[in-house]
Protein backbone atom coordinates (compact mmCIF):
# COMPACT_ATOMS: atom_id res chain seq x y z
CA UNK A 1 0.00 0.00 0.00
CA UNK A 2 1.49 3.64 -0.59
CA UNK A 3 2.19 6.04 2.03
CA UNK A 4 0.10 8.91 2.51
CA UNK A 5 1.56 11.89 2.79
CA UNK A 6 -0.21 15.31 4.35
CA UNK A 7 0.49 18.02 2.06
CA UNK A 8 -0.43 21.68 4.02
CA UNK A 9 -1.71 24.70 2.17
CA UNK A 10 1.19 26.99 3.39
CA UNK A 11 0.32 31.07 2.56
CA UNK A 12 -2.90 30.59 0.55
CA UNK A 13 -2.21 34.71 -0.64
CA UNK A 14 1.19 33.63 -2.11
CA UNK A 15 1.71 30.30 -4.13
CA UNK A 16 0.85 27.83 -1.66
CA UNK A 17 -2.12 26.31 -2.87
CA UNK A 18 -1.17 26.27 -6.54
CA UNK A 19 2.05 24.28 -5.56
CA UNK A 20 0.14 21.81 -3.71
CA UNK A 21 -2.19 21.19 -6.08
CA UNK A 22 0.00 20.75 -9.07
CA UNK A 23 1.73 18.53 -7.28
CA UNK A 24 -0.76 16.62 -5.71
CA UNK A 25 -1.72 15.54 -9.21
CA UNK A 26 1.57 14.93 -10.78
CA UNK A 27 2.03 11.11 -12.16
CA UNK A 28 5.09 11.09 -10.28
CA UNK A 29 3.86 11.60 -6.91
CA UNK A 30 0.71 9.70 -7.60
CA UNK A 31 2.84 6.74 -8.35
CA UNK A 32 4.46 6.21 -5.47
CA UNK A 33 2.18 7.82 -2.49
CA UNK A 34 -1.16 8.91 -1.65
CA UNK A 35 -1.17 13.22 -1.26
CA UNK A 36 -4.20 14.00 1.40
CA UNK A 37 -4.36 17.81 1.24
CA UNK A 38 -5.14 19.91 4.40
CA UNK A 39 -6.56 23.19 4.41
CA UNK A 40 -9.60 25.31 3.31
CA UNK A 41 -11.56 23.21 0.74
CA UNK A 42 -12.86 25.93 -0.92
CA UNK A 43 -9.54 28.03 -1.18
CA UNK A 44 -8.03 24.53 -3.05
CA UNK A 45 -11.38 24.60 -4.77
CA UNK A 46 -10.81 28.40 -5.95
CA UNK A 47 -7.41 28.11 -7.05
CA UNK A 48 -7.74 25.24 -8.89
CA UNK A 49 -10.81 26.42 -10.78
CA UNK A 50 -9.20 29.50 -11.93
CA UNK A 51 -5.97 28.16 -12.87
CA UNK A 52 -7.78 25.20 -14.38
CA UNK A 53 -5.16 22.84 -12.55
CA UNK A 54 -6.77 19.13 -13.77
CA UNK A 55 -7.35 17.32 -10.13
CA UNK A 56 -10.24 15.94 -8.48
CA UNK A 57 -11.32 16.55 -5.10
CA UNK A 58 -12.91 15.94 -2.31
CA UNK A 59 -13.67 16.29 1.46
CA UNK A 60 -12.50 14.13 3.50
CA UNK A 61 -9.45 12.89 5.45
CA UNK A 62 -10.17 9.19 4.83
CA UNK A 63 -7.87 8.16 1.72
CA UNK A 64 -10.09 5.72 -0.06
CA UNK A 65 -9.48 3.29 -2.72
CA UNK A 66 -10.88 5.80 -5.61
CA UNK A 67 -6.61 7.38 -6.37
CA UNK A 68 -8.28 9.63 -9.02
CA UNK A 69 -10.00 11.69 -6.13
CA UNK A 70 -7.68 13.92 -3.98
CA UNK A 71 -9.02 14.49 -0.47
CA UNK A 72 -8.68 17.71 1.32
CA UNK A 73 -9.09 17.38 4.82
CA UNK A 74 -11.04 20.95 5.47
CA UNK A 75 -9.60 23.14 8.12
CA UNK A 76 -12.29 25.76 9.30
CA UNK A 77 -14.38 28.18 7.27
CA UNK A 78 -11.23 29.35 4.61
CA UNK A 79 -13.70 31.79 2.53
CA UNK A 80 -11.95 31.87 -0.73
CA UNK A 81 -13.31 35.66 -1.19
CA UNK A 82 -10.51 36.53 1.89
CA UNK A 83 -8.42 35.46 -0.75
CA UNK A 84 -5.61 38.50 -1.57
CA UNK A 85 -2.93 37.12 -3.32
CA UNK A 86 0.62 38.80 -2.38
CA UNK A 87 -0.63 40.38 0.36
CA UNK A 88 0.37 39.19 4.12
CA UNK A 89 -3.22 38.99 6.11
CA UNK A 90 -4.24 37.37 9.45
CA UNK A 91 -6.72 34.95 7.60
CA UNK A 92 -4.13 33.62 5.51
CA UNK A 93 -1.91 32.67 8.84
CA UNK A 94 -4.49 31.20 10.54
CA UNK A 95 -5.40 28.86 7.65
CA UNK A 96 -2.08 27.85 7.26
CA UNK A 97 -1.61 27.17 10.93
CA UNK A 98 -4.33 25.07 11.87
CA UNK A 99 -3.29 23.25 8.79
CA UNK A 100 0.37 22.89 10.25
CA UNK A 101 -1.49 21.09 13.83
CA UNK A 102 -4.02 19.12 11.39
CA UNK A 103 -1.02 17.55 9.42
CA UNK A 104 1.22 16.98 12.41
CA UNK A 105 -1.91 14.96 14.26
CA UNK A 106 -2.22 12.68 11.33
CA UNK A 107 1.30 11.86 11.28
CA UNK A 108 1.50 11.19 15.09
CA UNK A 109 -2.19 9.50 14.85
CA UNK A 110 -0.20 7.27 12.12
CA UNK A 111 -2.75 8.54 9.87
CA UNK A 112 -0.22 9.93 7.67
CA UNK A 113 3.33 8.80 6.85
CA UNK A 114 5.17 12.08 6.53
CA UNK A 115 3.94 15.86 5.85
CA UNK A 116 4.59 18.41 4.03
CA UNK A 117 4.56 21.82 4.40
CA UNK A 118 3.66 24.62 1.15
CA UNK A 119 5.41 27.80 1.76
CA UNK A 120 4.33 30.36 4.28
CA UNK A 121 4.85 33.92 5.84
CA UNK A 122 6.19 33.56 8.54
CA UNK A 123 4.89 37.21 9.74
CA UNK A 124 0.83 36.11 8.69
CA UNK A 125 1.54 33.10 11.09
CA UNK A 126 2.48 35.70 13.99
CA UNK A 127 -0.35 37.80 13.08
CA UNK A 128 -2.30 34.81 13.50
CA UNK A 129 -1.55 34.28 16.25
CA UNK A 130 1.17 31.71 16.04
CA UNK A 131 4.34 33.00 17.37
CA UNK A 132 7.08 30.41 16.44
CA UNK A 133 10.35 32.06 13.96
CA UNK A 134 9.13 29.20 11.70
CA UNK A 135 7.40 25.91 10.05
CA UNK A 136 10.16 23.69 11.71
CA UNK A 137 9.93 25.09 15.83
CA UNK A 138 6.20 24.94 15.52
CA UNK A 139 6.42 21.02 14.07
CA UNK A 140 8.86 20.36 16.58
CA UNK A 141 6.70 21.57 19.47
CA UNK A 142 3.41 20.27 18.36
CA UNK A 143 4.95 16.69 17.67
CA UNK A 144 6.70 16.79 20.70
CA UNK A 145 9.58 16.34 19.64
CA UNK A 146 12.64 17.10 22.19
CA UNK A 147 15.30 18.18 18.96
CA UNK A 148 15.61 18.83 15.25
CA UNK A 149 18.17 20.28 13.25
CA UNK A 150 17.26 22.16 9.95
CA UNK A 151 18.85 20.52 6.72
CA UNK A 152 18.51 21.96 3.47
CA UNK A 153 19.05 18.99 1.09
CA UNK A 154 20.15 18.77 -2.99
CA UNK A 155 21.52 16.19 -5.36
CA UNK A 156 24.99 18.39 -4.58
CA UNK A 157 24.77 18.84 -1.00
CA UNK A 158 23.25 18.22 2.43
CA UNK A 159 23.66 21.36 5.06
CA UNK A 160 22.60 21.51 8.07
CA UNK A 161 22.36 24.69 10.98
CA UNK A 162 23.05 25.33 14.29
CA UNK A 163 21.68 28.45 14.47
CA UNK A 164 18.21 29.02 12.19
CA UNK A 165 15.96 32.17 11.91
CA UNK A 166 17.91 34.07 14.10
CA UNK A 167 19.12 38.13 13.77
CA UNK A 168 22.87 37.74 12.55
CA UNK A 169 23.24 40.27 15.08
CA UNK A 170 22.07 37.58 17.52
CA UNK A 171 23.82 34.31 16.14
CA UNK A 172 27.04 34.56 17.22
CA UNK A 173 25.92 34.55 20.86
CA UNK A 174 24.41 31.24 19.95
CA UNK A 175 27.05 29.89 19.40
CA UNK A 176 27.67 27.61 22.03
CA UNK A 177 30.02 23.93 22.21
CA UNK A 178 26.91 22.17 23.52
CA UNK A 179 24.28 23.29 20.66
CA UNK A 180 27.01 22.57 18.12
CA UNK A 181 27.53 18.83 19.49
CA UNK A 182 23.46 18.37 19.75
CA UNK A 183 23.06 19.81 16.12
CA UNK A 184 25.89 17.86 14.04
CA UNK A 185 24.64 14.61 16.32
CA UNK A 186 21.11 15.06 14.80
CA UNK A 187 22.86 15.30 11.31
CA UNK A 188 25.23 12.46 11.74
CA UNK A 189 22.23 10.32 13.13
CA UNK A 190 19.75 11.61 10.41
CA UNK A 191 22.00 10.55 7.51
CA UNK A 192 22.53 7.07 9.11
CA UNK A 193 18.60 6.43 9.63
CA UNK A 194 17.25 8.91 7.32
CA UNK A 195 19.53 8.31 3.87
CA UNK A 196 20.81 5.51 4.69
CA UNK A 197 24.82 6.26 5.15
CA UNK A 198 26.30 3.61 7.54
CA UNK A 199 29.61 6.08 7.89
CA UNK A 200 28.87 9.49 7.31
CA UNK A 201 31.37 12.07 7.15
CA UNK A 202 30.60 15.94 8.61
CA UNK A 203 32.26 19.02 7.48
CA UNK A 204 31.59 22.08 10.17
CA UNK A 205 32.05 25.36 9.22
CA UNK A 206 33.75 27.76 11.27
CA UNK A 207 31.70 31.15 12.24
CA UNK A 208 34.47 34.10 11.01
CA UNK A 209 36.26 34.79 8.47
CA UNK A 210 39.71 33.16 8.13
CA UNK A 211 38.47 30.59 11.04
CA UNK A 212 39.43 33.06 13.11
CA UNK A 213 42.59 33.63 12.27
CA UNK A 214 43.84 31.85 15.89
CA UNK A 215 41.30 34.36 17.77
CA UNK A 216 42.17 37.47 15.92
CA UNK A 217 39.03 38.12 14.19
CA UNK A 218 37.21 36.19 16.63
CA UNK A 219 37.49 33.29 19.40
CA UNK A 220 34.23 31.14 18.82
CA UNK A 221 35.95 28.69 16.67
CA UNK A 222 38.84 28.06 20.09
CA UNK A 223 36.34 28.37 22.53
CA UNK A 224 33.34 26.12 21.01
CA UNK A 225 33.41 25.29 17.42
CA UNK A 226 36.99 23.25 17.98
CA UNK A 227 36.08 21.82 21.04
CA UNK A 228 32.61 20.55 19.97
CA UNK A 229 34.64 18.67 17.14
CA UNK A 230 36.60 17.03 19.80
CA UNK A 231 33.81 15.59 21.42
CA UNK A 232 32.53 14.52 18.78
CA UNK A 233 34.89 12.75 17.47
CA UNK A 234 35.52 11.13 21.04
CA UNK A 235 32.40 9.48 20.56
CA UNK A 236 32.72 8.02 17.03
CA UNK A 237 31.44 10.87 14.89
CA UNK A 238 33.35 11.78 11.86
CA UNK A 239 33.52 15.48 12.17
CA UNK A 240 36.03 17.63 11.03
CA UNK A 241 36.51 21.64 10.76
CA UNK A 242 36.22 23.97 11.39
CA UNK A 243 36.45 24.80 7.73
CA UNK A 244 36.14 28.63 6.33
CA UNK A 245 33.26 28.87 4.24
CA UNK A 246 34.34 30.97 1.52
CA UNK A 247 37.65 28.22 0.64
CA UNK A 248 35.45 25.24 1.70
CA UNK A 249 32.57 25.81 -1.26
CA UNK A 250 34.83 28.12 -3.56
CA UNK A 251 37.38 25.10 -3.81
CA UNK A 252 34.86 22.46 -4.14
CA UNK A 253 35.55 20.81 -0.39
CA UNK A 254 32.27 20.16 -0.04
CA UNK A 255 32.29 17.18 -2.16
CA UNK A 256 34.26 15.01 0.01
CA UNK A 257 31.40 15.40 3.02
CA UNK A 258 27.82 13.67 3.18
CA UNK A 259 26.82 16.85 4.87
CA UNK A 260 27.69 20.24 5.57
CA UNK A 261 26.79 22.09 9.08
CA UNK A 262 26.79 25.88 9.01
CA UNK A 263 26.54 28.18 11.74
CA UNK A 264 23.82 30.29 10.33
CA UNK A 265 21.38 30.38 8.07
CA UNK A 266 22.82 32.00 4.99
CA UNK A 267 26.17 30.96 5.30
CA UNK A 268 24.90 27.43 4.30
CA UNK A 269 21.87 28.34 2.50
CA UNK A 270 23.66 30.77 0.02
CA UNK A 271 25.96 28.07 -1.61
CA UNK A 272 23.68 24.97 -1.51
CA UNK A 273 20.75 27.52 -3.24
CA UNK A 274 22.84 29.09 -5.89
CA UNK A 275 23.41 25.57 -6.81
CA UNK A 276 20.24 23.86 -6.55
CA UNK A 277 17.45 27.09 -6.32
CA UNK A 278 14.11 25.17 -6.93
CA UNK A 279 14.84 21.54 -6.71
CA UNK A 280 16.70 21.74 -2.55
CA UNK A 281 14.37 20.41 0.08
CA UNK A 282 13.78 21.40 3.63
CA UNK A 283 14.29 18.31 5.65
CA UNK A 284 13.53 18.78 9.94
CA UNK A 285 15.90 16.02 10.50
CA UNK A 286 15.54 14.56 14.38
CA UNK A 287 11.84 15.03 14.56
CA UNK A 288 9.49 11.91 15.48
CA UNK A 289 7.68 12.22 12.14
CA UNK A 290 8.91 13.07 8.72
CA UNK A 291 8.40 16.29 7.50
CA UNK A 292 9.66 18.13 4.60
CA UNK A 293 9.09 21.23 2.43
CA UNK A 294 9.88 23.20 -1.11
CA UNK A 295 13.22 25.20 -0.50
CA UNK A 296 11.38 28.85 -1.84
CA UNK A 297 9.06 30.86 0.07
CA UNK A 298 5.25 32.24 -1.04
CA UNK A 299 6.18 34.07 -3.89
CA UNK A 300 3.57 37.11 -3.60
CA UNK A 301 5.43 38.56 -6.76
CA UNK A 302 3.58 35.32 -8.86
CA UNK A 303 0.87 34.17 -6.84
CA UNK A 304 -2.50 33.97 -8.62
CA UNK A 305 -0.80 33.86 -11.63
CA UNK A 306 -0.20 29.69 -12.45
CA UNK A 307 3.45 30.64 -12.70
CA UNK A 308 5.29 28.48 -9.76
CA UNK A 309 7.37 26.00 -10.42
CA UNK A 310 6.46 22.96 -8.76
CA UNK A 311 9.96 21.00 -9.00
CA UNK A 312 11.21 21.28 -5.26
CA UNK A 313 7.77 20.63 -4.00
CA UNK A 314 7.88 17.62 -6.03
CA UNK A 315 11.36 17.05 -4.51
CA UNK A 316 9.97 17.20 -1.28
CA UNK A 317 7.22 15.00 -1.45
CA UNK A 318 9.51 12.16 -3.06
CA UNK A 319 12.39 12.59 -0.29
CA UNK A 320 9.08 12.25 2.45
CA UNK A 321 8.37 9.09 0.68
CA UNK A 322 11.70 8.24 0.90
CA UNK A 323 12.54 8.55 4.14
CA UNK A 324 9.17 6.62 5.61
CA UNK A 325 10.17 3.66 3.45
CA UNK A 326 13.10 3.60 5.43
CA UNK A 327 11.63 4.09 8.76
Amino acid sequence: MKPTVAVTIGDFNGIGPEVALKAAAHPGVRKICTPLLVGPLNVFEHVQKSLKIRIRLEKGSFVGKQTAVTPVLDVGDGIWADVKFGQTTKSAGKSAGVAIVKAVELCTAGRANAMVTAPLSKEALNLAGYHFPGQTEMIALLSRSQRVAMMLVSKKMRVGLVTIHTALRDAADQIAKEKIVDKVTIVHDALVKNFRIAKPRVAVLALNPHAGEHGLMGKEEQESIAPAIEQLQSVGISATGPFPADAFFGTGEYKKYDAIVAMYHDQGLIPLKMSSFGKGVNFSAGLNIIRTSPDHGTAYDIAGKGKADISSMVEAIKLAVQFSDNS
